[in-house]
């Protein structure tokens, strides 16, 4: 039997949570094997800008931060599953990537 890996990303670590959430939710109904979520590790982007927009005076800095959250499901494929996958509500701030495997 094929499977299927869930690959979902995020800024926002509650809606991704809630996503995965409702994803084991439907394996639960179905009744089929599901492994994860596992949390994969947090890319942070940081970005050092200067405060002072001439160059002059002391040399302070804002650094900024963005992390982007990830998480791993691997499932069994069933087509009834798949359907109601392509039916979740997935928030914007939520990428979702469903790769099939055999």
């Amino acid at each position: 039997m094929q499977k299927a890996r869930i690959r979902l990303s995020s800024t926002d670590s509650k809606k991704l949570d809630e996503v995965c959430r409702h994803i084991l939710g439907i394996a639960e109904r179905v009744g089929i094997k599901i492994s994860g979520p596992i949390p994969l590790p947090t890319r942070r982007i940081r970005v050092p800008t200067r405060k002072s927009p001439d160059g002059e005076g002391t040399a302070t800095w804002d650094r900024w931060e963005l992390r982007v959250h990830k998480r791993l499901i691997d499932m069994q494929a069933d087509e009834r599953v798949l359907r109601q996958l392509m039916r979740v509500q997935v928030p914007e701030e939520v990428a979702i990537e469903i790769e099939l495997r055999n």
